[in-house]
């Protein structure tokens, strides 16, 4: 028996050589597909800048994903039959018909450990560095058989579009900030991204999804200042507020005259025979800007920048003015608080001893998502107060408590209709609104 699988050995070295060398072709179009379609675009763009060719092949080659897919299918396909068909030729002139069974399951054994799983892993470990490589042997093969592809994509669309799936007009299910998002907080997750600079890449993604009304300083909290008060009152006023520019308004809040800058006082006080007591106010302020409230954040800051302002009036649909907004209130959505020696500390926020937490309704849900690393929707609400009001339909009461969203939400103040402060803890029974 030795002496004729030697013999046959003897007369088919060539064939069986043939064998290998396909399944080592089959290997490097499994592992060339899995490498260039997972390779990181970003890498591939940067390395292409700084002068690298093989990541501009990789580029041009990942441009056309479909026809790329196709090709390397179809190459990988035609050695993996080409390969059992001769070691079923083989097999069966070594063992009679007993060769094809024996030919099926050694080929599924070769082809799915050496042609599929090992160089995909091995690609999967080092998509960059193995389509970096690969790239320049694909390339000529994707000139060659790309029309082959090409052709059967659009036999596969043809007969898509028969069942209704018109694969041109397809979406991709996630828009590029989504990818970003999804890609930032994986790798928040993994430990490879902190908390704070995930939270200021996804501020910076989130500038065009919010509105001015999001993050303004509501009117009822708003400093402004009355030109109808004595100068010398307003100039107390002025240089005993942390804020560098105050609205000025006469006869009613809601007609914002102008925006007084302290730099400006002090310039007009500097002036010879100047006094607090002869200083006309209206003088020194500035034109107000206003802008609506439905303005997105992105949009604002680019009004700021071209403008060169800091403060902006915030008006609804009818004139009214709403609140204010400042080109810092934008930045903070983006690298957190900003704090100098002269803000002033507000604890909006406060931990109890028995885990509880303390809130003031005027805290912004978004700010309290990023302290405390929750997830509580803003999107009907922009404050906790106003996510309480809008999840139990009514103006609560004093000592009442909702559940919602995983979390226990008891008012504690109400002041009028306003929810003053409220105590937030773990719910054990989530989902439900009592």
């Amino acid at each position: 028996m030795t002496d004729v699988i030697l013999a046959f050995l003897a007369d088919y070295w060539l064939s069986l050589l043939s064998v290998i060398c396909l399944l080592v072709i089959s290997a490097f179009f499994s592992g060339s597909e899995t490498a260039l379609t997972a390779a990181s675009r970003s890498r591939m763009h940067t390395l292409e800048n700084n002068g690298d060719e093989r990541a501009g092949i990789v580029n041009n080659l990942i441009e056309r994903r479909d026809r790329l897919i196709g090709t390397l299918l179809i190459g990988n396909n035609l050695v993996n039959i080409l390969a059992s068909s001769l070691t079923t030729s083989l097999l069966i002139g070594l063992f009679g018909d007993s060769g094809v069974a024996i030919a099926t399951v050694a080929m599924t054994v070769l082809l799915v450990i050496f042609s599929e799983v090992l160089p995909k892993s091995w690609a999967i470990a080092s998509p960059d560095r193995f389509a970096l490589a690969v790239a320049p042997l694909v390339r000529p093969f994707v000139v060659v058989v790309g029309p082959i592809s090409s052709l059967v994509n659009a036999i596969v669309r043809r007969i898509l579009h028969l069942f209704g799936v018109n694969l041109s007009s397809d979406l991709p299910m996630l828009s590029a900030h989504e990818e970003l998002r999804g890609a930032v907080n994986l790798l928040h997750r993994e430990g490879s991204v902190i908390k704070a600079d995930r939270d200021r890449l996804g501020g910076v993604l989130d500038l065009g999804e919010l509105e001015v009304s999001d993050i303004m300083i509501h009117r009822t909290s708003m400093r402004a200042i009355n030109a109808d008060d004595p100068p010398e009152t307003c100039v107390r006023e002025i240089l005993e507020s942390p804020f560098t520019r105050l609205p000025l308004w006469r006869g009613s809040a809601d007609n914002i005259i102008g925006v007084v800058h302290s730099k400006d006082l002090l310039r007009a006080l500097a002036e010879p025979n100047v006094e607090p007591e002869t200083l006309d106010i209206v003088k020194i302020a500035q034109k107000p800007w206003f802008v609506p409230d439905s303005t997105n954040l992105k949009d604002q800051l680019n009004a700021f920048l071209r403008r060169k302002l800091h403060l902006a009036i915030v008006v609804d649909e009818y004139g009214q003015v709403q609140g204010l907004v400042t080109l810092e209130d934008i930045l903070e959505e983006i690298v957190g608080d900003i704090a100098d020696e002269h803000d002033i500390d507000i604890q909006g926020v406060r931990q109890e001893p028995d885990g509880s937490i303390v809130v003031d309704g005027s805290v912004p849900i978004r700010d309290l998502n990023r302290a405390l690393d929750w997830s509580l929707p803003d999107e009907e609400a922009t404050t906790v107060a106003g996510l309480v009001i809008h999840e139990s339909k009514s103006i609560p009461e004093e000592r009442q408590a909702f559940t919602f969203y995983g979390k226990r939400f008891t008012v504690m103040k109400r002041v009028k209709n306003r929810i003053t402060k409220l105590r937030i803890r773990a719910a054990e029974d989530e989902g439900q609104v009592g």
